[in-house]
C-alpha cells in the first residue's frame, strides 16, 4: 500500500497538466515523423494571383467613381486588415432592372428587356480587379493567412471610400497551377 501513497497526493489540476504534456508530446512526435503536416509543409509554391472583388449597390452621388485603375487600395479580409494592393482594372455599371415584354403572351418568359434602373439613378455595381502574391496550397490561394475563394467577404478602403464586397473570380497567373486551382471557376465561366 505504501507504493501507491503518491496517488493520494495528486490533485485534479496536476492530472490535467500531465495529460496535456503527454498529448503535446504525441502530437510533436507525429509531426516529427511526418504523419501530420504543418501549414508550411502544405505550401506548394508562391505565385502572383489576380482576383475580382464585386461591389454591389454602391451609391455614388458625386458622379465619379473613387476607385481608379493603377491606384492602390487597402484591403481587409474577414475584418482583419491585410495590405495595400494594386488595382489593375475597374468596371463600373449602373444598376439594371429586367422588365418582361408582354407583346406575345406565349413567349413572355423569353422576351425581356434589360434597362438601367431609373428609380435608383446613383446606385452602381462595381467590379475591381486586384493583384497580389499568394501562397498556393492544395486547397487554393492563401493571402494574408486567409484562403482566397469566391464568395469571401472583403473590404476595400481608400482615401475617401470604404466598400464591402465579395471575391467573384480568382486566377493564378502561373499556367501549371492555374488549371488545377481554378477548375471550378472555369466551369462557372462556361455556364455563362
Amino acid at each position: 500500500m505504501e507504493k501507491f501513497e503518491f496517488l493520494k497526493k495528486i490533485r485534479p489540476f496536476d492530472l490535467i497538466v500531465i495529460v496535456g504534456v503527454v498529448i503535446a508530446l504525441i502530437v510533436g512526435f507525429l509531426t516529427f515523423k511526418h504523419f501530420r503536416q504543418t501549414a508550411d509543409k502544405q505550401i506548394e509554391t508562391t505565385n502572383p494571383i489576380v482576383f475580382d472583388v464585386y461591389l454591389r449597390g454602391i451609391t455614388l452621388t458625386g458622379g465619379q467613381n473613387p476607385i481608379h485603375t493603377g491606384d492602390k487600395t487597402f484591403i481587409s479580409i474577414r475584418n482583419v486588415p491585410y495590405s495595400d494592393l494594386e488595382i489593375i482594372n475597374v468596371k463600373t455599371e449602373r444598376r439594371h432592372v429586367v422588365l418582361p415584354m408582354i407583346n406575345n403572351v406565349k413567349s413572355a418568359a423569353k422576351n425581356v428587356l434589360v434597362s438601367e434602373d431609373v428609380s435608383q439613378p446613383n446606385v452602381y455595381d462595381i467590379v475591381v480587379t486586384l493583384t497580389d502574391t499568394a501562397k498556393i496550397t492544395k486547397d487554393g490561394a492563401v493571402v494574408g493567412g486567409n484562403k482566397v475563394k469566391m464568395g469571401l467577404p472583403i473590404t476595400l478602403e481608400g482615401m475617401d471610400y470604404k466598400f464591402n464586397g465579395t471575391v467573384a473570380d480568382i486566377t493564378v497567373t502561373h499556367d501549371d497551377i492555374k488549371d488545377d486551382i481554378n477548375s471550378s471557376v472555369n466551369k462557372v465561366d462556361n455556364v455563362q
